[in-house]
């Protein structure tokens, strides 16, 4: 659960929403349905940054890109060194 106001996907504007529908578009398909989604359908640093949706898109669709399987990495790859920059963080991953 975030600490700040957010903005649940029933209350959200259509700016919102596009913001959120382009994001996920750009991730494996895998990761389709959150595991703890929030009020604001997604995972609680997604829900954060609904209450600025063109930094929402920026912010994850980079991960979405990175994630691409189109890059030369593997999906084992791409998830260990998620893994290592959430602990390096110190954040869940």
């Amino acid at each position: 659960m975030t600490w700040i106001r957010t903005i649940p996907m029933s209350e959200a504007d259509e700016t919102l929403r596009q913001a959120v529908d382009r994001q996920k578009a750009l991730y494996p398909k895998e990761y389709g349905d959150p595991v703890q989604p929030d009020d604001a359908g997604g995972a609680s640093i997604v829900g954060a940054h609904t209450l600025i949706p063109e930094a929402l898109y920026h912010s994850f669709a980079t991960f979405g890109a990175l994630m691409s399987p189109q890059l030369p990495l593997s999906r084992r790859q791409h998830e260990m060194i998620t893994t290592m920059v959430s602990v390096t963080n110190r954040c869940r991953y």
